[in-house]
């Protein structure tokens, strides 16, 4: 299409409309196994904006897709028309009805951040994905989607009382709850929307034509259902049948996919909050049929949950940072675990309830362990059990447990025998299939591990899928329970409900859509499910050297593809966590874990470059990227882009040069070195508004900041006269003196000495450059050879057990992270992860072993409140740093639930980025800061995390070491 039909398009729109290859690139995958290059892609601002998209659609016989998060499995977001992205704009919660409990919301709120603002009116909306930190109303609409909660609470078509849409004619509708002679009224209108009542009414009115409706669809008890379009729901009410609910066009609009309207409000039915008291059984079984069994009985009783997990996504999450902690509760090595929850709303009724349910469990006696989770622990073992999708993508290689046969629903009691001859389909091709989800509705969520980039286990996806399609329909399931018919199953629609009443279904899309400009290819005259795969069958992979070594990913492109686009990315900062803070700020899916890994996939995988990282689109993915490693715990496959984009700007700057401020950065130290020298001469000239200016402009650094101040100490000295002072009872450490301690943060370092001293330890003094500022501007020999020498000059340390202690997260942790990757065969490096810890992590132990008490410290009350460095939270946990300056027993601690503070080390000092910076910062970190009283002690353990705090707010912030060292009275 040419590109001036664009051109006259964006001149009309108010939102955003780019055609460049980078945004077309973003949105050609979502979380399927699907690729489709979109022509264009589209940020409508208001309804105007999509009635021009709809006329410009119908006048040039383009395709709209619409998408919000984009986190659709079966390939609902891809298309080779234009992208239709709503979560930017769309983002207004209208008006709350408190009497109806009913609220009025545009498309692209996010579940979680709906209910959010509901909570304090005693209110929610149930429906509840395992995406729900960042899936929208719209998406969840177009999926009808259902979650953990529909056993209790339903799915989402049960939650809608009434939808603003436009039609494929751009005229505008709204839709509800119609009384018989609303109906007819509407029947009369002589518009699009007329012709659908009518279309409706003689279709759905033939007898015939709901006996063969009742017939085919999916099993009515079977309350996942949404195999094709929704016309087995429009028989239920008074038009029709013998309900006395009134006809309402959004049972069919829900679960429709954006093919015959285009939503942009939705009126919701909300719930009281559940009740407050809740206990969750965790069942543990040694065979999955035991485990299916025992579903049934236990849901005779008012469960709230009904989860199951697998073994192959329980040994999933061994290997998951952020899971870790959360698999507390499992026992042994279950084939699969049910996860059952109960409510009331009190505790007597609660221990009825949890009584009542451990008979039944006793009674079939098939579980080996059932332990009993109440409080945070339920939360955890939930988080654990939402994980698993993202998990899924975290297996190393090309194979992987693919979405294609993972949403089907059958009535609760056919669920043992539907999983057994299951089973016995995926014997049949060599296949352990992975099984988790919804065991209480009906639903597990199966999948074959396939290599997509084979041809014959393309073949097999195929395969497969059509068995698996055949074993569906002869229990009269549903093959989409909740994730939708998209590409990957909308083919099999017609085996699944019939030829005719498939027919009757493209009729009904006709109708809507004439055009077929509502994303095609789904549902109806649907995309071939075995090709436009994200990756190219029987393609020789290209080999790409790197210096860092990707091996446990199989090299670096696979590390890329180990996003599988489930979208936990794109949570915003009110949510937990702190994964991809720019995105946080600028709302651009580029600047998203999912963002860069795609764009790296892209162009490794089809660049022309003999370079294959040298492209502008992957400078521009990377710029945002503070690296502050909250994708490499938080992302589920552990997609580490702080890693990659270390490599890239290596890559990319081998062949283009590095810049003068890149190098001034990278080789900061040796600046410091020597400014330190003449410290007073150096700070002058910083601090001076003309020559420190000057300075900013030539190396392109934000007039707004101040530049740290250089200092020369001498802690050698300075440790042998605190050490001599002191009583040496303890351990001897080794107190590493990093780069920016030893130039830039001096206090800290002496306040570390005369805290370890004084509470009577044994300190050497380590210093060294870790090569922090080299592999964050991309100098990866100069990093690699300091690792080497590091590793050298520690031999002696490490061959003695002595622990190596570290003020710096971002320095002393490189040893546990990146010095892996730069010296793989060294074999030192190993041990140097393992005796390297943290100021806080080291003295969190000696507390735990009784060595270091209350007692040392001042009774003194202060309140504290932590922001700590964002690669502690990503390799370490904050709850070290809570637990140490809780030591003093009046100390009142708190931890600012703050993600990164957006400075990022040189981050935050470049000109270009100072606005994202400070914008990071506004988040979370800045208000609470200001909302403290003055004092409050505000505990920062990162050099760039204090800076940020001091220019964002003008409060000194303190490391932590040096609060404990003002309360140490020993």
């Amino acid at each position: 299409m040419e590109k001036s039909f664009f051109t006259a398009l964006s001149e009309k729109l108010h939102g955003e409309l780019l055609i460049d290859d980078l945004s077309r690139a973003l949105y050609a995958t979502d979380a399927s196994v699907y690729r489709k290059l979109p022509v264009a892609v589209a940020y409508p601002k208001h309804a105007d904006d999509i009635k021009e998209l709809i006329a410009f659609a119908n006048a040039h016989k383009v395709g709209l897709i619409p998408r919000t998060a984009g986190t659709s499995l079966a390939g609902q977001c891809v298309g080779d028309g234009i992208v239709v992205d709503v979560s930017r704009y769309f983002t207004k919660i209208i008006h709350l009805d408190e009497v109806k409990k009913q609220i009025r919301v545009q498309p692209g709120v996010v579940r979680d951040e709906l209910n959010q603002y509901l909570k304090p009116y005693g209110l929610f909306f149930g429906p509840n994905t395992s995406t729900s930190n960042r899936c929208m109303i719209g998406g969840m609409v177009g999926n009808n989607s259902s979650g953990t909660t529909s056993i209790q609470y339903g799915v989402t078509r049960d939650k809608i009382v009434g939808m603003e849409c436009i039609l494929s004619d751009a005229s505008e509708i709204s839709v509800g709850a119609l009384k018989k002679d609303d109906f007819k009224h509407k029947q009369a209108l002589q518009t699009l929307e007329g012709a659908l009542y009518r279309f409706i009414a003689d279709e759905l009115g033939n007898k015939e034509t709901q006996e063969r409706i009742h017939e085919e669809f999916p099993h009515p008890s079977i309350h996942r259902r949404n195999t094709g379009y929704a016309v087995d729901e429009l028989l239920n009410n008074n038009l029709f049948g013998t309900c006395t609910e009134d006809f309402n066009l959004s049972k069919l609009l829900s679960g429709s996919e954006g093919t015959l309207a285009f939503t942009t409000e939705v009126t919701l039915q909300l719930d009281d909050l559940p009740p407050a008291f809740s206990a969750m059984v965790a069942t543990h079984y040694h065979t999955l049929e035991d485990c299916l069994a025992d579903v049934a009985p236990v849901m005779q009783h008012s469960l709230h949950l009904c989860e199951m997990m697998d073994k192959v996504i329980l040994d999933c999450t061994k290997n998951n940072r952020a899971q870790l902690a959360n698999r507390f509760f499992v026992d042994g090595d279950p084939a699969g675990i049910l996860m059952l929850e109960v409510k009331a709303d009190t505790e007597e009724e609660l221990q009825d309830q949890l009584d009542s349910l451990l008979v039944t469990i006793e009674k079939t006696g098939l579980s080996y362990a059932n332990p009993i989770l109440k409080g945070a622990d339920i939360a955890k073992a939930i988080e654990l059990r939402k994980a698993g999708l993202g998990l899924l993508g975290n297996m190393v290689g090309d194979r992987k447990a693919v979405a294609c046969i993972e949403d089907t629903a059958v009535a609760l009691d056919d669920l043992k025998d539907f999983i057994g001859e299951f089973t016995q389909i995926m014997k049949g091709y060599g296949q352990e299939a992975v099984y988790y989800a919804h065991a209480g509705a009906g639903e597990l969520h199966l999948r074959p591990i396939l290599n997509l980039k084979k041809s014959q286990d393309v073949k097999l996806f195929r395969d497969i899928t059509t068995d698996v399609a055949r074993l569906t329909k002869k229990y009269k399931g549903s093959f989409s329970g909740e994730h939708g018919d998209g590409i990957v199953r909308a083919e099999f629609i017609p085996m699944m409900i019939g030829e005719e009443n498939y027919q009757l279904l493209k009729r009904l899309k006709t109708t809507f859509d004439p055009n077929n400009i509502f994303n095609p290819g789904k549902i109806v005259d649907a995309f071939p499910m075995d090709e436009s795969l994200r990756y190219e069958i029987d393609r020789q992979e290209p080999a790409v050297e790197t210096l860092m070594d990707f091996s446990d990913s199989e090299g670096i492109l696979k590390a890329a593809e180990k996003c599988n686009g489930s979208g936990d990315c794109r949570k915003s900062h009110t949510m937990k966590g702190g994964m991809c803070p720019s995105y946080h700020a600028t709302k651009n899916e580029k600047d998203t874990t999912r963002g860069r890994a795609n764009t790296l996939r892209e162009f490794l995988t089809n660049s022309d470059q003999p370079n294959r990282f040298d492209h502008k689109e992957l400078k521009e993915v990377f710029d945002l990227c503070l690296s502050c490693k909250a994708c490499a715990s938080e992302c589920p496959s552990n997609v580490d882009i702080a890693t990659l984009k270390a490599e890239f700007l290596y890559q990319y700057q081998e062949k283009n040069g590095y810049s003068l401020r890149s190098k001034l950065f990278a080789h900061n130290t040796k600046i410091n070195a020597l400014g330190s020298k003449m410290a007073g001469l150096t700070n002058a000239v910083y601090n001076s508004r003309i020559l420190g200016g000057i300075l900013k402009k030539v190396s392109n650094v934000a007039m707004e900041r101040s530049l740290p101040e250089v200092h020369n100490v001498n802690f050698e000295a300075y440790l042998e006269k605190t050490a001599s002072t002191n009583k040496i009872t303890k351990e001897k450490v080794v107190l590493y003196i990093d780069e920016f301690t030893h130039y830039l943060d001096v206090g800290v370092g002496k306040d570390a000495i005369a805290l370890l001293c004084g509470l009577g330890y044994d300190v050497q003094l380590f210093f060294a450059e870790s090569g922090r500022t080299y592999l964050s501007k991309g100098f990866l020999k100069q990093a690699q050879q300091l690792a080497v020498k590091n590793l050298k000059q520690l031999e002696s340390v490490l061959k003695d057990e002595v622990k190596i202690v570290g003020l710096e997260p971002s320095a002393i942790l490189s040893f546990r992270d990146e010095y892996k990757r730069l010296c793989p065969n060294n074999p030192f490096v190993e041990m140097l992860a393992n005796r390297s810890l943290l100021v806080e992590e080291f003295l969190a132990l000696e507390i735990e072993k009784g060595v270091i008490s209350a007692s040392d410290f001042t009774t003194d009350a202060k309140e504290v409140k932590i922001h700590n460095h964002c690669h502690q939270k990503a390799l370490s946990n904050q709850k070290v740093t809570f637990d140490i300056l809780n030591l003093p027993s009046n100390y009142k601690v708190s931890i600012i639930p703050s993600g990164c503070c957006g400075m990022a080390g040189s981050f935050g000092y470049e000109k270009e980025h100072y606005q994202t910076s400070m914008a990071v910062g506004e988040l979370r970190l800045f208000p609470t800061v200001r909302k403290s009283r003055s004092d409050t002690l505000i505990a920062a353990n990162g050099t760039s995390c204090r800076h940020q705090i001091k220019d964002g707010t003008d409060r000194e912030a303190q490391h932590p070491v040096s609060i404990l060292l003002e309360a140490l009275v020993v």
